[in-house]
């Protein structure tokens, strides 16, 4: 199955808990992207504040592309599934951006950190060009899609929640999520990845 995405036969597949891949399962609702390098407590414990919450389970999402890095080669994918193996389900796109994520999967709630929510909506991420972060996010509404913010703590340990994060006039509505009482785990991938440890 993994063989026919990086053929580009199929726009995602998703795997299962018990790691059945599948190409034609019906599309998720609650999308939980990020590169999961490792996956850690920060990202289970939102995923299940969220399935609280919203009554439904999330699916998270690895994208095999990143604006910024390049294309994840196949064992390496197989090496972050491996993760969710008993956990969660989870798909694999080649969608780097959120504005393609909503194509793939319109109507659905997207699971991000603060951080990530921050990056969404800033000019420096589409040439300086505010034009284009309404042009993103007007492209994101239109197909449905909104997103769940859980709180992170910044380069200045302060804890930022979905409210203090910056985004474009008129573009609010689209971005809401749990707040420091229901949701904080100071935990970041990059962190471990310094330390040789996975959580």
């Amino acid at each position: 199955m993994l063989a026919e995405f990086y053929r580009e036969e199929t726009p995602w597949v998703l795997q299962e808990p018990h790691g059945r891949l599948l190409v034609n399962a019906p599309p998720p609702r609650i999308v939980f992207p990020g590169s999961f390098n490792p996956l850690h407590q920060g990202h289970t414990r939102l995923a299940e504040v969220v399935a609280e919450s919203r009554g439904n389970a999330v699916t998270f999402e690895l994208s095999i592309r990143n604006v910024d890095k390049p294309e994840l080669p196949a064992d390496e994918v197989r090496r972050r599934l491996e993760q969710f193996r008993g956990r969660a389900p989870v798909v694999v796109t080649r969608a780097a951006t959120f504005a393609e994520k909503a194509v793939l999967f319109p109507g659905s709630v997207f699971v991000v950190g603060a951080d990530t929510a921050a990056r969404i909506a800033h000019p420096r991420y589409y040439g300086n060009d505010p034009a284009k972060v309404a042009v993103a996010l007007e492209a994101i509404r239109a197909a449905g899609c909104r997103f769940l913010v859980g709180g992170r703590v910044d380069a200045d340990g302060r804890f930022v929640e979905v409210g203090q994060v910056p985004v474009p006039e008129g573009y609010r509505d689209l971005f809401t999520g749990p707040g420091e009482r229901a949701f904080r785990v100071d935990i970041s991938s990059t962190e471990l990845r310094a330390h040789g440890a996975s959580a």
